[in-house]
């Protein structure tokens, strides 16, 4: 009851590959690596620093 044999893991797949097709799975994968690049680089850049906000603090002072 634990484990499962190479059969079941073989219905399996074919019910997989029944219900996605076979084109439809490698256009899944590739959506799920699109969302993760995306994540990545929205990652990176929120360590970025923002040179933009930075305010200047001396020219305040001068008016």
């Amino acid at each position: 009851m634990g484990s499962f044999s190479m059969w079941h893991w073989l219905i399996v797949l074919v019910i997989v590959l029944l219900l996605f097709g076979r084109g439809k799975i490698p256009e899944l994968m590739g959506d799920v690596a699109k969302g993760i690049k995306s994540f990545k680089k929205g990652m990176t850049d929120d360590d970025a620093p923002d040179t933009a906000k930075t305010v200047d603090h001396k020219a305040d002072e001068t008016k």
